[in-house]
């Protein structure tokens, strides 16, 4: 029996933004499931394609009952059926505790002169030397990774807390500056402290949308970054956000 999706009254409607179910959203999904009575239709929106795949077999391993999707305007709309919540709430805390566990792994080898491999999961990256100030390099230095990974980590964030917020933002960019507290320190040339000082973050964000609203997941993704908990310990962070 066909079932008529657009005559569908959802129990619970939540936004997945672009979140993939190996980022996140199954945790998410799981947690909206509770507050869904038995037998009671859930309603996801996303933007991510590879959700169409994925969500049909972890609803029949999960022991709910997918009933389609609907193609929108930047998103589409999944409807799943609640099975057993007894099952649904041990599954959710032992995917949290899963989460709360997890380890990130790699390797780095000497692969070179100033250059040591890093190998992770299905990737592999190059490193150079610790920090360098020459124009030019055969490749980036640990700390050009270490602002990398911040300036990339609100990047990814912020687009991902916007969509979640059904926020449209057509474009995100961000210049970052970071400066040590005394770099001759780091090469030996004299005594004091080779950590990072101070960094500054300046994000541009393009969008026709309340940019209050914008202005929030902005806030929300800096205080949801790990690697800007992390360092805002130990230095001091400038964060603006331009609309342009």
């Amino acid at each position: 029996m066909k079932i008529d999706l657009k005559s569908i009254k959802p129990d619970i409607v939540f936004d997945g933004g672009d979140l993939d179910c190996g980022s996140g959203l199954i945790l998410l999904i799981r947690e909206n499931m509770l507050t869904v009575p038995e037998n009671g239709i859930l309603e996801m929106k996303s933007r991510e394609p590879t959700v169409g795949v994925d969500l049909p077999p972890w609803c029949r391993m999960s022991g709910h009952l997918y009933l389609g999707l609907i193609e929108g305007d930047g998103h589409t709309r999944y409807f799943v059926q609640k099975g057993d919540s007894q099952q649904e709430s041990e599954a959710l805390e032992n995917d949290k505790n899963r989460a709360r566990d997890y380890q990130w792994r790699l390797r780095a080898r000497s692969t070179g002169h100033l250059k040591t491999t890093i190998y992770t999961r299905n990737f592999s990256y190059n490193i150079g030397q610790a920090a360098s100030f020459e124009e030019k390099d055969s490749h980036p230095c640990a700390l050009e990774y270490l602002f990398g990974a911040l300036a990339g980590s609100l990047s990814t964030g912020f687009a991902t807390q916007c969509a979640r917020g059904g926020l449209e933002v057509d474009d995100i960019e961000i210049s970052l500056t970071g400066t040590l507290n005394n770099i001759l320190a780091h090469m030996g040339l004299e005594e004091g402290d080779p950590s990072v000082k101070e960094i500054q973050v300046k994000c541009f964000a393009s969008t026709f949308d309340d940019e209050g609203k914008v202005a929030a997941a902005w806030q929300k993704t800096i205080e949801r970054s790990p690697i800007s908990a992390t360092l805002s310990k130990a230095a001091t962070i400038d964060y603006r956000l331009v609309f342009v």
